[in-house]
């Protein structure tokens, strides 16, 4: 008798200690998702201050280069594209989208000196390399949030919480876009 009331105690502490590693890992998962979330709503704040900087960088650069009206259009339809995102991936997505048209949009500034030379618009400039900036580094915060919650589900014994609990991987990572890896080509002898 004595030594079936060992081994059920035994077994009960054994259960409890299993049991509370099992709450432990999820509440720490929980955690972390929630730390993931935060991370993005911290992306999203500077990604609509960016997106509030466009119309007025806008409208600048229309004043002086009314002809690239394909390129204008391409930046008010990724920011309208943006602010239609409802998930984080169709946001990493349209935030794709809209540094393509601004690097366009830059670019065509830089064949209009006097545009160059606008205070408004080095103002507007200025803000928008800041913000840029700021989208950096959230950008970062937010994918060391996503690695370490996908590390810690798939690691041992936690993989077999985050299955019984049904913590799933996250893949919503920023990437770079496979055009901007190539450095742009600078010539100063254009005549």
């Amino acid at each position: 008798m004595k030594i079936a009331l060992i081994i059920l105690g035994v077994l009960v502490l054994l259960v409890l200690l299993v049991g509370g590693s099992f709450v432990g890992v999820r509440n720490d998962l929980v955690v972390q998702k929630n730390a993931i979330d935060g991370a993005f709503a911290q992306v999203d704040v500077v990604l609509q201050r960016r997106a509030d900087l466009i119309p007025n960088l806008v409208e600048t650069v229309k004043g002086f280069a009314s002809q690239e009206k394909d390129v204008i259009a391409s930046v008010s339809n990724a920011r309208a594209a943006l602010g239609g995102a409802r998930s984080p991936q169709e946001k990493i997505t349209a935030n794709g989208q809209l540094d393509g048209a601004l690097s366009r949009l830059l670019m065509v500034v830089e064949n209009y000196p006097q545009l160059k030379s606008d205070a408004n618009f080095m103002r507007l400039q200025d803000e928008l390399a800041g913000t840029e900036n700021r989208i950096a580094v959230e950008r970062r915060k937010y994918n060391e949030a996503v690695q370490k919650y996908n590390t810690s589900i798939e690691l041992f014994p936690n993989n077999i919480a985050a299955s019984l609990f049904g913590f799933q991987r996250n893949d919503a990572y920023f990437k770079t876009d496979p055009g901007s890896r190539q450095a742009p080509k600078v010539d100063f002898n254009k005549k």
